[in-house]
């Protein structure tokens, strides 16, 4: 039997899965206070392909772990190409790994247009065209920081979260409507200048923490897709591990 553990550690999150033979095995997600579940699930001398974007100081809790089971640990990074994939990034290095590896998996799924949305502690919407070139995308800070900032720079608003509402009388639900409309708005911009720069309307492939809360609003091809970093890093384990 084969076995491989892929790891995305985010931001907030940390986020696993074992694959035997070839099937998804064993998938989990933790916050950075408790891993145990994570400790539970690695087996001894188990390869891991880790894309890490979390602080210094969640990472080295991750490498504790896996340095425990003696697992041998792949840090990815991203690349100038994978595959038919190219990287348009200025360096291709300085994009992050997270939102490669969200590149990697939506070329794997589909040959069209695509923006590549990732809502979570920041958002960003990626665009890649038909031939596999990403052609650049935007950061924005995600709910969760939008609110925060909005705390901090106001001497009067003090609110808990509200609803989506076309037009809020009342503050809980005004600022949670800007801040979902801001999200919404960002993407819908990528949306169309990707469309208006191939020529058809692309698909949009949705993952992150805060994606069920968006998709609700977005109208035509969007799915939603909670694993896709670790779709790439398993594209990226399978090819350097021949299967």
């Amino acid at each position: 039997m084969t076995a491989r553990l892929l790891v995305d550690a985010g931001n907030t999150r940390l986020k696993w899965v074992r694959v035997e033979n070839g099937a998804w095995q064993v998938p989990g997600q933790a916050g950075y206070d408790d891993l145990s579940a994570f400790s539970a699930c690695l087996q001894a001398g188990i390869p891991a392909w880790l894309a890490s974007v979390a602080s210094d100081t969640n990472e080295q809790r991750v490498m504790h772990c896996l340095a425990e089971a003696g697992a041998s640990v792949r840090r990815l990074t991203a690349a100038p190409r994978f595959d038919d994939l190219v990287n348009g990034y200025v360096p291709p290095g300085h994009l992050g790994v997270d939102r490669w590896m969200a590149l990697i998996a939506a070329r794997a799924r589909t040959r069209e247009p695509v923006i590549v949305v990732s809502a979570g502690t920041a958002l960003t919407v990626d665009a890649l065209d038909d031939t596999g070139r990403f052609i650049g995308g935007v950061i924005v800070p995600g709910r969760v920081l939008m609110r925060q900032a909005l705390l901090s720079g106001t001497a009067r608003v003090r609110v808990q979260p509200g609803y989506l509402r076309d037009f809020p009388v009342c503050t809980e639900d005004a600022v949670e409507s800007g801040l979902i409309r801001a999200l919404l708005g960002t993407i819908r911009a990528q949306h169309d200048s990707l469309a208006a720069l191939t020529g058809g309307p692309p698909r949009c492939l949705l993952t992150g923490g805060d994606a069920p809360e968006l998709l609700a609003h977005l109208e035509g091809r969007v799915q939603h897709v909670p694993a896709l970093v670790l779709e790439g890093v398993d594209s990226v384990a399978r090819k350097e591990s021949g299967g």
